[in-house]
């Protein structure tokens, strides 16, 4: 793969505990990161803390609830064993072989491995836009400006195209911008315009990555389509919400209405026929 950035999100330097003379700022945080998005899959987990870089009681208190609850020794303290347990969603998110045999069906299977595997920002320091699942998307940048839909919607093509060989910047360069795929996907005639959408559905294919239009050269949001139904296409994208937000909080599955939405659609077939 081309975008590596998430292995950085998977380890730590040293062992971590309560109040600890070797204790790292920056793993700390990374430790209260992962302690934090276990709580939004398992409310109850009482795991949830402040992301401060401190190793206090209150972080001790949220590593052993997760020991608890994950069924091994209570005594808060966080080794390379424990960590690995902690951010076991992204090594299966980024590191699960895919089965699939078609690059179309290879992309739809990456998105839904990272949408099963509950990808969602945090807010750390007041900053929306945080935490590891965004950094891994986003080439170890967070926080409020870093809008992350297109370094989801990269991530995936790029983990699809390299379990095949192939390398998804002969499609597009890598980019954060949505404008920036929406141009080339014009100049490089692989970008349908949603009239023509609306007219000739048919041109859709799964694994296609859609674009929402704001005005003619300016797209404010994007993911892939994952399936097409009558006048709607299934999607899977990041940084969204339930009101399908394009600065939303999570990888989540939508509905959009094409008929209804300026919904451009940037075709990978040229990557699928390399």
């Amino acid at each position: 793969m081309i975008k590596k950035a998430y292995k950085k999100e998977l380890v730590i330097k040293t062992t971590q505990r309560k109040n600890g003379t070797t204790n790292n700022r920056k793993d700390v945080r990374k430790i209260q990161s992962w302690l934090s998005l276990y709580a939004i899959q398992n409310p109850h987990s009482g795991t949830a803390t402040a992301i401060d870089g401190d190793f206090g009681p209150a972080t001790d208190g949220a590593v052993k609830n997760f020991q608890m609850a994950r069924n091994v020794a209570v005594n808060g303290i966080v080794d390379h064993g424990l960590f690995s347990l902690l951010s076991g969603n992204m090594l299966d998110a980024f590191e699960t072989p895919l089965q699939e045999t078609t690059l179309r069906d290879l992309v739809i299977e990456a998105a839904e491995n990272h949408l099963k595997n509950f990808a969602f920002e945090l807010q750390i320091n007041g900053a929306s836009n945080s935490g590891p699942w965004v950094r891994a998307y986003m080439d170890g940048h967070d926080g409020s400006p870093w809008y992350w839909c297109m370094g989801f919607v990269q991530t995936i093509i790029d983990q699809a195209a390299s379990s095949v060989g192939k390398s998804f910047k002969k499609l597009m360069p890598l980019t954060y911008s949505c404008d920036t795929v929406g141009t080339v996907g014009v100049q490089k005639n692989l970008l349908t315009r949603y009239r023509v959408i609306r007219q000739h559905p048919e041109i859709i294919e799964p694994g296609d990555i859609f674009l929402i239009q704001k005005s003619l050269n300016d797209w404010i949001h994007t993911g892939i389509i994952t399936a097409i139904d009558g006048d709607v296409i299934e999607t899977i994208e990041g940084n969204t919400n339930q009101a399908g937000s394009r600065n939303g909080i999570a990888v989540m599955k939508r509905n959009r209405n094409f008929r209804k939405s300026k919904i451009d659609v940037f075709s990978i077939a040229p990557l699928v026929n390399a």
